[in-house]
């Protein structure tokens, strides 16, 4: 039943514009964006995001893989995908860092090309005046006064804005607000 269900979909998808397709991309399970974008750029033959989006699909396939071997035997969901996505990025970010150190810019360029397919399919994250402000009204309602309020602030910033915001910069900014 789910299966003739989706491929309705698909009919339907086919038959209207891009923009509708775009409208149900922004719906569709993270998993199954990143599997059509990987066959779209296999159509396209782009090498660089076909490579990087076959890294994304097989660090979920890992997780995948991990998961049936503990308690939950499902795949994994997309709070699980976001997780590992970031993790990625991190180690990207972590590259590009050591390829510019070692005088290495083509490397770090597609380093930094990959960080920008993979942030494609992560949720948008607040820049830094946002942010601070976010920061502010955390400390603020806590009444936070010193760095030793910090696990507090930083618990109640990852309740509330997981998703959203960079912790890494949260957290120098909370020590900067608390050292004021």
């Amino acid at each position: 039943r789910f299966c003739s269900v989706k491929m309705e979909f698909f009919f339907l998808l086919k038959k209207f514009s891009d923009c509708s397709k775009l409208m149900f991309l922004k719906f569709m399970p993270l998993r199954e964006k990143i599997n059509e974008q990987f066959t779209a750029a296999l159509k396209n033959k782009n090498k660089i995001l076909v490579s990087t989006l076959r890294l994304i699909l097989t660090a979920i396939k890992e997780k995948d893989i991990a998961n049936r071997s503990g308690k939950n035997k499902e795949n994994v969901k997309d709070p699980e995908i976001i997780k590992v996505l970031r993790k990625m990025k991190k180690q990207r970010q972590d590259s590009v860092v050591l390829y510019q150190k070692g005088d290495r810019q083509e490397l770090a360029e597609a380093e930094n090309e990959e960080i920008k397919i993979i942030e494609k399919f992560l949720p948008k994250q607040f820049d830094d005046e946002e942010t601070k402000k976010i920061c502010k009204e955390v400390i603020e309602s806590l009444k936070a006064s010193s760095v030793k309020d910090m696990g507090k602030i930083m618990g109640t910033l990852k309740q509330k804005y997981s998703d959203s915001i960079d912790f890494s910069k949260a957290n120098t900014i909370i020590k900067d607000m608390l050292n004021q």
